[in-house]
């Protein structure tokens, strides 16, 4: 392991990824809570490290995928080996309840973005109301 300045056990194989999948609306809020569990686990298992995690809940979907109009969508953020997002992919494309996903690496910019998103902070993102003059 390589360490930088201000960066203790940083491990310069790993790159941060992030993932955003949809699961089938036909599933129970326990049973998406199980799925999303399932990945976090093999991300975990590979060696990997799950830094952040948002649960979007139920939304509907932009077009119809496999004949549903909606779906649980999930996001994970994690760092990982290279070699797993391959393994993470095949494993998406098993699972008859993801009906779509997508992972990306994330440069610093997209990082920098993610550390300062409101839902990350807990900070809702919440128009402010204007004062009105009488």
């Amino acid at each position: 392991m390589l360490k930088f300045a201000g960066l203790k056990n940083y491990n310069y194989m790993n790159n941060r990824y992030e993932t955003v999948f949809i699961l089938t609306p036909v599933l129970s809020e326990v049973q998406a809570k199980e799925a999303v569990k399932k990945y976090k686990k093999l991300i975990t298992d590979s060696k990997g490290k799950v830094l952040h995690e948002e649960h979007w809940g139920l939304k509907k979907l932009a077009y119809p995928i496999q004949k549903k109009n909606s779906g649980f969508y999930q996001l994970i953020e994690f760092e990982a080996d290279p070699s797993f997002i391959s393994e993470l992919d095949v494993q998406f494309r098993r699972d008859e309840m993801v009906l779509r996903d997508m992972t990306i690496k994330m440069d610093k910019d997209h990082i920098a973005f993610a550390e300062n998103r409101p839902a990350r902070s807990g900070k809702k993102n919440t128009p402010k109301k204007e004062k009105v003059k009488a």
